[in-house]
């Protein structure tokens, strides 16, 4: 009973909570009010990709185990393996797919009504927001994107499935 009451004691101060009520302010700023908050870079447009163990190739070269993000070239012929802004592996492309269905929308006219619709919403909105002095709502939707490896025994090679949008490509790695 007695540890009860002092829990319950110490809960009501703001300075001993878990989570504060109210923004912490550090040398006279609230946190998230700064610039790198506020104004910084997006993350990035490529999907992520999770290495659990180490690849090896033929030639002895080896990418670690880690989060790297997968672009696909312009081409459409390699995958790329980025880490820290850096391309460490050009992968081969074997096969890719786009989903036409979405072009089918671009030239409907009910579709182009409610493009502009949005696009005045969004509008509207962000002049709300900068009154306020907060950042614009970004006008770009989310992309759906995605990245995965997967070893197949048989062929003895990884097989790495990337998708970002209406875009899809799979590429391999002998290992």
């Amino acid at each position: 009973m007695i540890e009860g009451v002092y829990v319950d004691n110490i809960m009501m101060h703001s300075e001993t909570r878990v989570y504060p009520t109210e923004p912490q302010i550090t040398a006279g700023l609230i946190v998230g009010s700064q610039a790198i908050y506020r104004y910084g870079l997006r993350e990035s447009s490529y999907p992520t990709l999770s290495l659990v163990d180490e690849i090896c190739d033929s030639q002895g070269n080896i990418i670690p185990p880690g989060h790297y993000e997968l672009a696909l070239s312009d081409e459409r012929d390699f995958l790329i393996l980025i880490q820290s802004k850096k391309a460490l592996a050009i992968i081969p492309v074997f096969k890719v797919e786009v989903d036409m269905s979405q072009y089918e929308q671009v030239r409907d006219n009910k579709a182009l009504r409610k493009k502009k619709k949005e696009e005045k919403e969004i509008a509207k909105t962000n002049k709300k927001r900068a009154k306020q002095g907060m950042p614009p709502v970004n006008d770009e939707a989310d992309i759906y994107q995605e990245a995965s490896i997967e070893y197949i025994p048989a062929g003895s090679y990884y097989l790495i499935r990337y998708e970002r949008g209406d875009v899809k490509a799979w590429g391999a790695i002998k290992g």
